[in-house]
């Protein structure tokens, strides 16, 4: 069962300071390498979703802050899960001016589609930003359904009628779908969709009953006592509560909590004097106060995590997502 493993989604190696960060990066190799053309940022999701927004926001902040002599680009690549930015990156060997913003199809779309030939552990681990939260939300036409209960028992009625909107198969909304179903005893059927962006719109259009989005996508159609919310959540994935009067699933009794990475990722084969440098860059990014009002404000989570500590989490989080992906049947 997916709630048995739910205690292992929350990975700790403990936190890594700036200091500590900085001074790791004092070296010759890395004063002398400053990258040459233009930083291409791929995100392996669509336009307006957390993660392209978070790359957006990161850019800005590189730009008002002068932090890189060269522009940031951000590319979206959201093809297959995530499967097109992957195999754009592999193909990037030894690029030290092209890296990756992840999120868990990091993990699952490699391990749905080995044909791909993508072993995450080749990638060069720059910098964890964040951990993205998620919650279980609904219009707010339903105004019979205001907790948990109320939407087990219209789900429960519904259905494969009851659509719960998502980013991907087989996706951490995927996995979170098949979670409730198979806790709660439900059927609902799951829709994605290319982006969390869009699932938010669907979601605040009444073209979807649900979704499992993150507050960052899900935040624009929710706005406590605004006579215009479009959308409400009943209870989030997390340890603590992130909204008042919402509880968590643990509040429920269910010991299940997941978080979604927020990481930058370097090319296969990066060179450690860039590895170096975008590490030291994106302490700085981490650092400052825009970004850490930007966590605040979009619920993240997570401390920040480099080098050997980011790729020890990659490793932890692919079995983890490798057996609740066995679990759904997704994978043998």
């Amino acid at each position: 069962m997916l709630q048995r493993r739910g205690r292992t989604l929350g990975f700790a190696l403990g936190t890594v300071g700036a200091a500590a960060l900085t001074a790791g990066l004092c070296s010759a190799a890395f004063a002398e390498w400053k990258p040459q053309k233009p930083i291409e940022f791929v995100v392996m999701a669509g336009k307006g979703g957390g993660a392209d927004k978070a790359v957006r926001f990161m850019q800005s902040i590189i730009a008002k802050e002068k932090l890189a002599p060269v522009p940031v680009i951000p590319v979206n690549k959201p093809g297959g899960s995530g499967a097109e930015a992957l195999v754009y990156m592999k193909g990037k060997k030894g690029d030290d001016h092209t890296i990756m913003f992840t999120l868990n199809s990091f993990y699952t779309t490699p391990l749905r589609q080995p044909a791909l030939g993508v072993d995450i552990t080749e990638f060069t681990p720059v910098m964890r930003m964040a951990e993205d939260t998620f919650c279980l939300w609904v219009n707010t036409d339903k105004k019979d359904i205001n907790s948990v209960d109320d939407f087990v028992k219209a789900a429960k009625a519904a259905g494969k009628k009851w659509i719960m909107a998502g980013t991907g198969k087989a996706s951490e909304d995927n996995l979170l779908t098949d979670y409730l179903n198979t806790t709660y005893g439900l059927d609902m059927k799951y829709v994605p969709y290319k982006g969390g962006g869009k699932v938010a719109k669907e979601l605040a259009g009444n073209n979807a009953n649900s979704t499992v989005n993150n507050p960052s996508e899900q935040e624009p159609f929710y706005k406590t006592g605004d006579a215009k919310n479009k959308t409400k959540p009943l209870a989030c994935f997390t340890p603590e509560p992130i909204y008042d009067g919402v509880p968590t699933f643990k509040d429920l009794g269910k010991d299940f909590v997941y978080f979604m990475q927020r990481s930058v990722v370097g090319a296969p084969g990066m060179s450690a004097e860039a590895a170096a440098y975008y590490q030291d860059l994106f302490t700085k990014v981490f650092n400052s106060k825009d970004w850490q009002n930007y966590r605040t404000k979009k619920k993240l989570q997570g401390e920040a995590l480099s080098g050997d500590k980011l790729m020890a989490y990659w490793k932890h989080e692919n079995e983890v997502h490798e057996g609740m992906l066995k679990e759904m049947g997704a994978i043998k």
